[in-house]
């Protein structure tokens, strides 16, 4: 496949082999089976690689198919309000929000309005940016959106953990526990301890492991290989 043809279509159950080996492109499986084929990013070892979500660069069909995944599972929770991690996190959350019926969501961003209450700050980087280290910031006039109300907090993807825990953070500062955690992908499993305590309360389209390469092609690790 072409670069630019990944995560373009929802293709039909056991359209591809999940036992692996796998050449370029890893089959991610939802809940009724349908499969969504991701590209497969070698890590700097070039041993090790992940499989790979960027979903503004998704089509609308794959898009439109994560959130209503995410908000049939949300749905029975009765979420008042999503909030949405950047950059990534955003697309996701307003179509969530979207599906659930809301009529808004609330972005938290890393662009300092003057506005802005430094006290209301998180710092923040990625797995995909680690170089990168920003402040997470949420508007002050949105609190009243927030405050004494059901949150969710939405992100593409959990990998390290990093992006979600200052998502945390940042709403407690604000004196806000989300009821429950949201990403389209599940990388792995590394997360798990940078968010003790929420696992159980992660809710998510589907999971992808870590890989291997092998002489026939990418092999998925288990979770006690790594």
């Amino acid at each position: 496949m072409e670069p630019h043809e990944f995560w373009q279509e929802v293709h039909a159950p056991d359209t591809f082999d999940t036992g692996g080996p796998y050449e370029e492109g890893y089959p991610a499986v939802l809940d009724d089976g349908r499969q969504i084929r991701l590209p497969i990013r070698a890590l700097a070892d070039g041993h090790h690689g992940l499989a790979s979500l960027i979903i503004n660069q998704a089509s609308f069909t794959v898009q439109d198919a994560l959130s209503h995944e995410l908000a049939r599972h949300l749905a029975p929770l009765r979420p008042d309000i999503i909030v949405g991690l950047p950059t990534l996190g955003l697309t996701l959350a307003a179509q969530v929000a979207r599906k659930l019926g809301h009529s808004r969501y609330v972005p938290l961003g890393t662009s300092r309005k003057f506005w802005y209450d430094d006290k209301l700050s998180i710092s923040i980087s990625s797995i995909t940016t680690p170089d990168q280290a920003k402040r997470l910031y949420i508007d002050p006039r949105m609190l009243p959106l927030v405050e004494n109300r059901r949150v969710v907090l939405v992100d593409d993807v959990v990998s390290s953990g990093t992006s979600m825990r200052a998502g945390l953070d940042l709403l407690s500062c604000c004196g806000i526990e989300p009821i429950a955690l949201a990403v389209a992908m599940v990388q792995t499993s590394i997360w798990k301890s940078r968010l003790e305590g929420w696992p159980e309360r992660l809710i998510s389209a589907f999971s992808t492991p870590r890989l291997e390469k092998t002489e026939k092609g990418w092999m998925p690790i288990s979770e006690s290989e790594h």
